[in-house]
């Protein structure tokens, strides 16, 4: 797009509340581990405007995406509600990964002890498959296939 001032989606950042649980989960959907740091009062709190801020993040990164998610775990307790996402709730809901077997991925992830939503759906209009279900602290996602 001419005069577009965005080069690109760099990153997509989730607040955690148990950060190596989190890496764990990722990790069996592929994705690797990158920087990680400590994040300071100093730096975190000029970021966020959150006086105090301080915590610890991770970049993954998925050999199919130039797209890092980010896990931040604040110090402290988390200050998010509780619960698990739902798909009718105004703003971000979900991420979605697409896929090239969703059976093989559902069965292996079940194996992991991931508990889907439901079964697999099929979209009448376009033959695409998807599933819904929880990552880290309920966080809402969602495989794809496309024929």
């Amino acid at each position: 797009m001419e005069g577009s001032m965005i080069a690109r989606i760099d990153h997509l950042n989730i607040v955690v509340s148990k950060l190596d649980q989190a890496k764990e989960f990722f990790f069996l959907l592929g994705f690797t581990e990158g920087i990680g740091s400590d994040l300071d009062s100093g730096f975190l709190e000029k970021v966020t405007g959150i006086q105090g801020a301080r915590g610890r993040f991770v970049a993954l990164h998925h050999p199919g995406s130039n797209l890092s998610i980010e896990l931040l775990k604040f110090d402290g307790d988390a200050v998010g509600a509780e619960g698990t996402g739902r798909a009718d709730r105004i703003g971000l809901r979900h991420l979605a990964f697409a896929v090239t077997d969703i059976e093989a991925e559902v069965q292996r992830l079940q194996e992991h002890g991931v508990k889907f939503i439901g079964p697999i759906q099929t979209w009448e209009k376009t033959g695409k498959k998807l599933v819904y279900f929880h990552g880290p602290d309920g966080i809402l996602l969602e495989f794809a296939q496309y024929p």
